[in-house]
This record gives C-alpha cells, sequence and structure tokens, in this order.
C-alpha cells in the first residue's frame, strides 16, 4: 500500500513539473516571439535619452517692419528627474545649487513637487543665468549629477509698451487650457500667447518641437547621438499696425483724458419732489471733475479693412510678464481689488482692449445708421421735412398712460447755451445729421416701430452694418455687442438686469432710445468704425484684420529694430480683404447721410435774424481750424448718456472717414465719462487726420529703453508735444498736460 502511495506521489509531482516546464517554455516562447519587439524596445529605452528641442517662437511685425515681439536665447539651469527621485540626494543637489543660482532650496523643491513641469523636460530651477555661471556649473558635473544648461528663449517687445493690447503677451498654460494643449501637442510647463495676437495667432507663432535620441552609458552620460529631428520654428507675422500711427493716437487719447480730467461739469439745480429746488446729485458739490478714466481710438482703412492703429487706455507695458515678479508686485502693477479688499472699478481695468471689448451706447455716433434704416426702407425721403420745436411727443401711447406716468412720452433735445432744448425748425435727413436733432430721429424710431406693425425692421438693417455680432478681427475675447429685441429684453430680465415688466416686449420707447444710440443698444469702438466704413466704401461691410502676412520662419534683422523683409524671407501668405456682406446703398440713401455727416464738421442749419437763428454743429467748431490742404473728412459727433443722467458720467464718442480714396481712412475715439463728443473724443480723431495728412510732424519711435521694475504702475502716461489741433474756435487754447 505504501508503494502505491509513493507512486502516485510520484505521479502527481511528475504531471506538476511537466505542466511547470510547459508553462515555463509557453512563456519564453511568448517573450520570444510574440512581445519580442516590445521587450527590445524597453531594452534600447533603458540605453537612450530623448531630450526635447523647443522651436523658436515666430516674431511679430509692424507693417514697416519693425519687431514688435521678439526672441531672447537664455540660459537655464535645469536637472535631470532620474537624479530627483530620492529625497535625500534630491535636498543635498538643491543644497549645492542654491549658491550658484541664487535660488533657495526650498523655492527648487516647491518646483519639483508642484507638478506644473513637463516630466520629458528636465526640472528647471534657475532661468536666465549668466554665461559664466553655466560654464562653472558644467565644470563641476561630478559633484552635481544630471544638472543640465538648457537653451531656450524669452519673448522680447522692442517699442513696449506700445500696441501692447494689440501684441499681447506670454503666460503659462492654465489648468483650463491644459487639456487643450496637450492634446495639441504642447508641453506642461510651456509659455503660450495669453492675450493679443500672442494668443489669437498661437498656432501660427509656436511652431513645432522636435527631440535628439542620445545613447547614454551606465552612468546615464551621453555617447552618442541615435536620432535627431530639428524643431520647426513659428512662423513670423506681420501685422497692419504701422507704429508712427500708433503711437501717435494713443498718446493722442492719454492726452485729451488727463486733459478732461481737469475739467469740470455743473450739478444742476432740478425741481425736487417737495417743491424746492436741489442739486442733481446733493452728494456731490455743485462742480463735479470728470472722472476720464478710460477710452478706446482706432484707425483703419475702409478699402481693405486694415486697422492701422488701435489704442485702449488704461495700457500696460507687456514686458512685466517677463519679468520675474513676485505676486505682491503683480498686484501692485496690476490690481484686481483695492487697498480694503474690494473690486477695483471697472474703469480702472487695465487688461481690457476696449476698442473690441468696450461695451458702449454709441449715442449720435449711432444716428447715420438710424437714418439709413428710415429711408433704405421708405419711412423718409432724403427732401421730406420735419419740424423740431425742441421737444417730441409720443402718438402711439394712449395718453392715459402718459398722463398717469406710466409710460414716458415726451422726449427733448439736448440744451442750448440758454439752457432750454434747442429748436432746429425745419430739418430734413442732411439737416437732422449736421446739427444732430434729436427730435428728428426719435420719430424714426416711433415710426418705424408702429408703421412696421412691431417686426423687427429696425434691427434687421442695423445687423446689416454688423452691430450685434463680433467683427471676426484676429483678436480674442471680442465682444458681440447687442441690438436689443424681444429676444434680448427677455434674456435681460431672467437674468434680474431689466424688470419683469420690461422683459415683456420691445416698446416704442425702446426704439425711441436706440435710434439716438441709447438703451439697451451697445457697441464696441470697432464696430462703430467699421459701420462707417460702410458708408465711406459705399456699402461693403469688410472684416477687420490686423494680420497683413505670414512669412516663413528666420526673417533676417535689418537695421535696430526693424526685421528686413526685402531679403531672405518667403511671403507664405498675404491676408486679402474679406468681404462679409453688401449693404444697399443707393445714391438717394447714401448721399444725403453723407453730405450730413461733411456738414457737421463744415457747416449747421438756420438761418440767422429770423425765428430759426444759425445752429452751427460741435464739429464745425472743432474743425474750424482744419488745413484745407488735409484729408477731407465726414464725421459725427456723440455723447452717450452716463449712469443717473448725470452730466459727468457722458461719455464722449466720435467717428469720421476721409472723402478722399486716395486716403481711405476711418478713424473711431471713445472716451469713457469724459463729457461732450466734440471736446474729448473729436480731438483726438481730428488730430490723427490732420497727423495722416502730413499737418503735424512725429518723430520717428525709439527702441524703448529698459523696463523700471521699480515702477508701480503699469505703464506711464505718454502725452502729445503739441496740443493746437484740440483748440475749439471761441474757447481758447487748452494747456500742455503736465
Amino acid at each position: 500500500m505504501s508503494g502505491d502511495r509513493r507512486a502516485v506521489r510520484l505521479g502527481i509531482l511528475a504531471t506538476v513539473a511537466v505542466i511547470l516546464v510547459s508553462l515555463l517554455g509557453v512563456r519564453l516562447w511568448f517573450l520570444q516571439t510574440v512581445r519580442a519587439e516590445e521587450l527590445q524596445e524597453r531594452v534600447d529605452r533603458s540605453k537612450t535619452r530623448v531630450v526635447q528641442l523647443a522651436p523658436e517662437r515666430g516674431r511679430i511685425f509692424d507693417a514697416d517692419g519693425r519687431i514688435l515681439a521678439d526672441n531672447r536665447r537664455i540660459l537655464t539651469v535645469a536637472i535631470d528627474w532620474n537624479y530627483l527621485q530620492r529625497r535625500s540626494e534630491r535636498t543635498e543637489l538643491f543644497r549645492r545649487l542654491e549658491g550658484w543660482v541664487g535660488v533657495p532650496a526650498s523655492e527648487m523643491e516647491d518646483r519639483y513637487t508642484s507638478g506644473y513641469y513637463s516630466p520629458f523636460l528636465p526640472l528647471p530651477i534657475a532661468e536666465d543665468v549668466d554665461e559664466q555661471t553655466a560654464i562653472a556649473l558644467l565644470e563641476r558635473v561630478e559633484d552635481l549629477p544630471g544638472v543640465e544648461i538648457v537653451n531656450g528663449w524669452e519673448r522680447v517687445y522692442p517699442y513696449a509698451p506700445h500696441a501692447a493690447h494689440v501684441v499681447g503677451y506670454m503666460g503659462a498654460i492654465t489648468a483650463e487650457q491644459l487639456e487643450t494643449y496637450l492634446t495639441r501637442g504642447y508641453l506642461r510647463n510651456e509659455r503660450v500667447g495669453q492675450f493679443g495676437a500672442e494668443r489669437s495667432l498661437e498656432e501660427i507663432l509656436h511652431g513645432t518641437w522636435g527631440y535628439r535620441i542620445l545613447e547614454v552609458d551606465a552612468s546615464n552620460r551621453p555617447v552618442r547621438v541615435v536620432e535627431e529631428v530639428p524643431p520647426i520654428n513659428g512662423h513670423d507675422v506681420q501685422l497692419t499696425i504701422d507704429l508712427d500711427v500708433q503711437v501717435y493716437i494713443e498718446q493722442a487719447l492719454q492726452t485729451s483724458l488727463a486733459s478732461r480730467r481737469t475739467q469740470y461739469t455743473s450739478n444742476p439745480l432740478v425741481r425736487q419732489p417737495d417743491g424746492t429746488l436741489g442739486l442733481l446729485d446733493p452728494d456731490e458739490p455743485e462742480r463735479v471733475p470728470y472722472k476720464a478714466p478710460a477710452g478706446a481710438a482706432l484707425v483703419m482703412r475702409y478699402d481693405t479693412g486694415d486697422v492701422v492703429a488701435m489704442a485702449s487706455y488704461p495700457t500696460f507695458d507687456n514686458r512685466w510678464f517677463e519679468a520675474d515678479l513676485t505676486g505682491a508686485k503683480f498686484r501692485q502693477v496690476f490690481p484686481s481689488t483695492k487697498p480694503d479688499g474690494s473690486p477695483i472699478d471697472p474703469d480702472e481695468s487695465i487688461l481690457v482692449n476696449r476698442a473690441i471689448q468696450g461695451r458702449y451706447n454709441l449715442g449720435s455716433t449711432f444716428k447715420p445708421f438710424t437714418a439709413y434704416a428710415a429711408l433704405t426702407t421708405d419711412l423718409i425721403t432724403s427732401d421730406e421735412l420735419f419740424t423740431d420745436t425742441g421737444y417730441y411727443e409720443l402718438y402711439s401711447v394712449n395718453p392715459a398712460r402718459c398722463d398717469a406716468g406710466l409710460v414716458r412720452c415726451s422726449y427733448k433735445n439736448a440744451l442750448c447755451g440758454t439752457g432750454a432744448p434747442c429748436v432746429y425748425g425745419d430739418v430734413d435727413v442732411e439737416d437732422a445729421l449736421a446739427v444732430s436733432s434729436d427730435a428728428f430721429f426719435y420719430r424714426i424710431g416711433e415710426d418705424i416701430l408702429v408703421e412696421n406693425g412691431g417686426a423687427p425692421v429696425f434691427q434687421e438693417q442695423l445687423e446689416l452694418f454688423g452691430f450685434g455680432a463680433d467683427t471676426g478681427i484676429e483678436l480674442p475675447f471680442e465682444f458681440d455687442g447687442t441690438v436689443p429685441d424681444r429676444e434680448l429684453k427677455r434674456t435681460y430680465a431672467e437674468r434680474g438686469v431689466i424688470s419683469e415688466d420690461e422683459g415683456r416686449g420691445f416698446y416704442v420707447g425702446d426704439s425711441i432710445q436706440m435710434a439716438i444710440g441709447q438703451g439697451l443698444l451697445s457697441a464696441t469702438p470697432l464696430q462703430l468704425a467699421n459701420g462707417y466704413a460702410t458708408f465711406a466704401n459705399g456699402g461693403t461691410v469688410l472684416q477687420p484684420t490686423i494680420v497683413k502676412r505670414v512669412w516663413e520662419p528666420g526673417t533676417p534683422d535689418g537695421s535696430v529694430g526693424y526685421a528686413d523683409l526685402r531679403r531672405g524671407a518667403v511671403d507664405t501668405e498675404s491676408v486679402a480683404p474679406t468681404i462679409l456682406r453688401t449693404v444697399p446703398m443707393d445714391p438717394e440713401v447714401r448721399d444725403p447721410i453723407i453730405a450730413g455727416l461733411t456738414r457737421v464738421v463744415t457747416t449747421g442749419a438756420g438761418t440767422p435774424g429770423t425765428d430759426i437763428p444759425y445752429h452751427s454743429t460741435t464739429g464745425e467748431k472743432l474743425f474750424y481750424d482744419y488745413p484745407d490742404d488735409a484729408i477731407p473728412v465726414a464725421g459725427k459727433t456723440g455723447t452717450a448718456q452716463g449712469a443717473g443722467n448725470y452730466p459727468w458720467n457722458d461719455s464722449s464718442a466720435f467717428a469720421g472717414f476721409s472723402l478722399d480714396p486716395e486716403d481711405p481712412y476711418v478713424v473711431s475715439a471713445y472716451l469713457e465719462k469724459a463729457g461732450y463728443g466734440s471736446i474729448a473724443a473729436g480731438p483726438v480723431v481730428k488730430c490723427t487726420f490732420m497727423m495722416l495728412s502730413g499737418a503735424i510732424a512725429t518723430e520717428p519711435v525709439a527702441v524703448s529703453e529698459p523696463l523700471d521694475e521699480l515702477m508701480t504702475v503699469a505703464a506711464r502716461d505718454e502725452y502729445l508735444d503739441d496740443v493746437a489741433c484740440f483748440n475749439r474756435r471761441g474757447t481758447g487754447t487748452i494747456g500742455l498736460v503736465e
């Protein structure tokens, strides 16, 4: 019996042995055949290292080839991640390095644990070290294992702060952007465009990473290069911006705003509910200074859509984003809160391009579009007269509702020097534009809604010019604007912006307010300029652009501050004008509008010595000394009422265009809380046209001085040396801004 048990046991052991040997054989076969290629790759990888090769970012030029964004090669001290796995060794290595690079070991440890830096690149611990330090570290490689000197690039803005809102700046990839950029082949700790053209043209400017595969020895030291794929540098981009014009309009804008901050307006006496007279705002003095905190101005060509200059204020120096700022310093330069922790006034926001993001009522600069809607829909004819008595009374609302105060039914013109509403008498559309008769346009606002049965005819005509939609310019964060209608009001009511009752429909009062550029209408200075460009070019709505050409990488340098666009570079893409749509512009519609806008800056309306005295326009007084040989201009002033209808909250607007197709420019300006259109925005437009005409000489723009990191502001203001072009007839000469 015992022999049988031994035999059974031996049989079981033999069976198990056979199974184990069979499994081992199968495993060996599997490894040597099925997984042979994969395992060989593992072995190869253990003997090699992959070094990523960064592309050089494309440069940005202005229309004349000035280098607005450049690259500077920098040396970065970095450490191979393989030498940082053990904490004790990492701590010792950081301790040895901190004296050399001036970075505390604790900060190096923070970088290691942050999770921010790519595991495929050495960990950077000090950027922009000098060459002597780099050489010294390489000579001590035995004492500093894994330490490398990596060549990299730093963005440089030679003409900063000029055109900062257009050019933009670079920044780290944010948490919200990370997944998107990783799927596009970016590395985790890259810097990318975060504003302006740097952001919107990121894919063109970035280029493609290359790599170098190195065979290494047992000590992880390179033995030979196995494979190398060089990086593909980013394309260079030439903008439509002309820096000479850009600098001038920036200075004109800042000069006008600073000048307006020295001026005051009255806090008028009004009848109080108890019948007594009191100040409009009892919390303010009798004379209130204009705040004039912000604004925008731009120049574009109405034949191509090229934006020649685009200024926004407050502005900033984009070199701050390449400086090694502490958090406290950044908050000082770019504050988001006041010292007490409350949010800053939106008027003081710096990183906002108000030319494309400003959400503005347009005031009377909007009246040409109202006139177009009335003429093109046969609501009025060009020679039809309207008797302007200074007031307008609604006819389509039940008088009982008016008397009960349920609906505002009485509207009036802006005040004349007498303190009473201006009276213009019999005016046609040309006259109404010339003297800016509000009553004339109130009538259009009511008629166009009532006679079309409430249909959105007005809105449809305005949308032809691009209002209510972004223009498509190659800049980020553009505001669409709003053309009020039933749907918009319903949306605003749901959000609590307006009352539920107000949100029930689009009423006559809404249409009247929109007719004079007020109410819920909003647009940007760029949309305003593009609308005027459509009148100027005869009905073609162009897509504004800041991109003139895209060049192959490696455009050579020319003279100091310039790229040489005449040799060595290949023009890969010239940006042709993009036509968005064509607006019907029959002569009987366009001609009276152009005539009215021309008279805004030349002659008013009325007859001296009669019941209807002559009324000069505010544009006429501003342009009284406009040179005869300068670019002929048509334009319109606008004053947009602000919060509480307080005069010191009124914003100033002006838009004008050249009547000479040989100089196809349109210029618009909008100055927040700066008063009348002719006094604040008007001079910016007038002076810019004089500069474009050659009537005002400008000095060549010089490369900027180094950034003063002791500053506490994002950028210092720059003012015009000569402000004679700001003068208005009968008001004397304004002083230079200190």
